[in-house]
């Protein structure tokens, strides 16, 4: 994991071929289409990213500062990690600490790169389910129709072809979907003094709030199930 980068005179930021904001968002909105300016900023207020100034005080960022943009990115979209346990875990890294995510274990290194896509033949194959599987769980809204699949449908097949196993096929989860279109409603609710104010500061501050309170949402359900889990074992 890439450290923060040091402040950086005009001179050597230029000899260290830094990249401006508009660079930084060509190279990484092909993976993250909802990156602007804006974000980027926001990201730099709560000390995810110090990219260096220059003396008119133009951001420029390292490659090392891209690579874990694309992480915080990351952890936000396929956990929905708030921004502080973000950045707990990069400073816990850092200070030469072994720490592990609330989404469960050690983050690995690969994260760090472009997402990696599959085809449905791929996605089958990797996850060790057959094609039946992977249209039931699309037919029960597990996992998104596509041509291409991300890690996370890579995921939650191979879940599902455990659950299989143990006899719990994708048309029982079905109400899975339901109680994630309650709580998205639960979230927006609670965004609306924050969506009225229509501003790229604004919007970012609600797109944050919003991922602070899936990721509270999830302990909250997490708990109940392991608290049912010991009531059935006692």
């Amino acid at each position: 994991m890439a450290a923060r980068s040091a402040a950086t005179s005009p001179r050597s930021a230029a000899s260290a071929g830094l990249l401006s904001i508009g660079q930084v968002l060509a190279k990484l909105s092909p993976e993250f289409p909802d990156l602007s300016p804006s974000k980027l900023r926001f990201l730099e207020e709560r000390q995810l990213v110090t990219p260096a100034r220059t003396e008119s005080g133009y951001r420029k960022f390292s490659a090392a500062d891209v690579d874990r943009l694309r992480f915080v990115l990351t952890m936000q979209r396929e956990h929905y990690l708030p921004l502080k346990v973000i950045k707990s875990y990069l400073d816990d890294i850092e200070a030469g600490r072994t720490p592990s995510l609330p989404a469960g274990g050690a983050v690995p290194a690969s994260i760090l790169t472009t997402e990696r896509r599959f085809t449905r033949a791929e996605l089958v194959r990797d996850a060790g389910a057959t094609p039946a599987l992977l249209a039931d769980a699309v037919s029960a809204s597990l996992i998104a129709a596509g041509e291409t699949f991300g890690e996370d449908a890579l995921h939650v097949l191979r879940a599902l072809v455990e659950l299989q196993r143990s006899g719990i096929e994708p048309r029982h989860l079905r109400g899975f979907r339901a109680a994630a279109e309650r709580e998205l409603g639960l979230i927006e609710s609670a965004l609306v003094p924050v969506s009225r104010r229509n501003d790229p500061s604004s919007r970012a501050k609600a797109a944050e709030l919003a991922r602070e309170i899936a990721g509270q949402l999830e302990i909250v359900r997490s708990n109940l199930i392991r608290s049912a889990l010991g009531r059935l074992q006692s």
